[in-house]
């Protein structure tokens, strides 16, 4: 009795067409070519992982710089003055408070400058 191998194939077939869903057509219908879509994709997907941290923290930096410069000051010496008081907050929170909370931000601004 002959062994028809179909089955596995066919199921690595359909998880590679479930993965290229929303790809251009000859990524989508090929499956060779959808194997090497899906590929470069998850590649993109790290890179871009790793770069979304990089421009969230520019971001950060450019408005806590914003409220700084509002207060009399600039983000280098508040983030000097804030290290030298033992201010412990992150620059996402700092982000938060200058865009949101601009009198918190303010306290925050005078007790790095002790």
């Amino acid at each position: 009795m002959r062994v028809k191998r179909g089955v596995t194939s066919h199921a690595k077939h359909k998880k590679i067409r479930k993965a290229t869903k929303g790809f251009t057509h000859s990524n989508r219908v090929s499956v060779k070519r959808g194997r090497q879509a899906v590929t470069k994709s998850l590649q993109f997907a790290t890179r871009d992982r790793r770069n979304k941290k990089r421009s969230f923290r520019q971001i950060w930096n450019a408005r806590i710089n914003a409220g700084a410069r509002l207060n009399g000051t600039t983000y280098s010496k508040l983030i000097a003055g804030l290290k030298a008081a033992n201010v412990i907050l992150d620059r996402k929170i700092l982000a938060e408070l200058a865009v949101n909370e601009p009198k918190s931000f303010t306290a925050v601004v005078k007790a790095a400058k002790k």
